[in-house]
């Protein structure tokens, strides 16, 4: 079977208030396409669930979430994975029960799988040096939209939805600051390093080189491609990051643009950034998220009490 709802049974019919639901996260809550696609499939997923026992997920009862979420450790799903299917159905619920469908909420007694808190994979400034400077090797149109999207990435932490599909409006007039839509819609400004702000100076003597000639040479995007919605793709900037990692002599599986925001971060931290700052650039709406980055640093604190302790190295005396 193929289709969004392909794991539903062939007649059954699709689920009116999913399709709500995801109305409202767009429309009230201003959730951003990437959010919208993951509650989607999610949602979808647990509709082909309930569906092959014949209910609709609207309708569904403490006791079919359980199999549902025991189906899924069955199948060897990652813990993260089955709570963020039990988030996404815990938002669905909520919605039932404030559009009055529903007098109760089947996950309220259901615990969250239990997840080891995994730290962030990053790079050490060292790598991060190469991989500037072997962007920095590279020349003309692509070459200077390579180098400006690098530089960008690491100086303000942006995820790379935001880099990739900047307005060119964000820029300001000094060139120094980022005016950057996140999560939610919501805006808030980074500023970027002298070398970031003349990376992207460099870049936008090149920038009509991208635009499709369909358009003449006019594009709201920072980064414009022939993609559909118009500008670079998370995917092409993946490849491009990860060809750029090999040619600096770092293992490619272990660079993304992800990792660049988590070195971003953890660089900061460790040179003594505040945490509330950081938690403003890397556009966290909960304190708590940003908090991660500082098992980072105690990790880097065992090591180094391990590596050059005199009771470490030579044992107690």
């Amino acid at each position: 079977m193929t289709g969004r709802r392909g794991r539903e049974p062939a007649g059954f019919p699709p689920s009116r208030w999913v399709d709500s639901f995801i109305e409202m996260m767009a429309a009230e809550r201003g959730a951003a396409v990437n959010t919208l696609d993951s509650y989607r499939h999610d949602l979808d997923d647990f509709s082909g669930f309930t569906a092959g026992r014949g209910r609709q997920p609207e309708d569904a009862d403490p006791t079919m979430i359980r199999k549902y979420l025991a189906r899924m450790t069955g199948a060897g799903l990652s813990p993260r994975t089955a709570a963020r299917r039990l988030s996404a159905l815990r938002q669905f619920f909520l919605f039932l029960l404030s559009d009055d469908y529903r007098g109760d909420d089947p996950t309220a007694t259901i615990d969250s799988p239990h997840q080891g808190r995994s730290l962030p994979k990053y790079l050490s400034e060292e790598e991060v040096e190469r991989l500037l400077d072997r962007a920095h090797v590279h020349s003309g149109p692509e070459g200077a939209r390579l180098i400006a999207l690098i530089e960008v990435l690491y100086a303000c932490g942006l995820r790379v939805s935001e880099l990739v599909g900047l307005p060119l409006g964000a820029l300001s007039r000094d060139g120094m600051i980022l005016i950057v839509r996140g999560k939610g819609a919501k805006e808030r400004m980074v500023p970027l390093n002298e070398e970031a702000s003349a990376a992207l100076v460099a870049y936008l003597a090149h920038r009509t080189h991208f635009i499709p000639q369909a358009l003449h040479g006019r594009s709201p995007w920072m980064f414009p491609s022939r993609a559909k919605q118009g500008y670079l793709t998370r995917a092409r900037f993946g490849q491009l990051i990860k060809v750029l990692a090999g040619e600096a002599g770092i293992d490619p599986k272990r660079v993304s643009p992800h990792v660049l925001r988590h070195s971003f971060a953890s660089h900061l931290l460790a040179h003594g950034a505040d945490l509330r700052a950081l938690q403003q650039m890397l556009g966290h709406s909960d304190i708590a998220t940003t908090q991660i980055y500082t098992h980072v640093l105690d990790e880097r604190l065992k090591s180094l009490v391990r590596a050059a302790h005199p009771l470490s190295v030579h044992g107690p005396r």
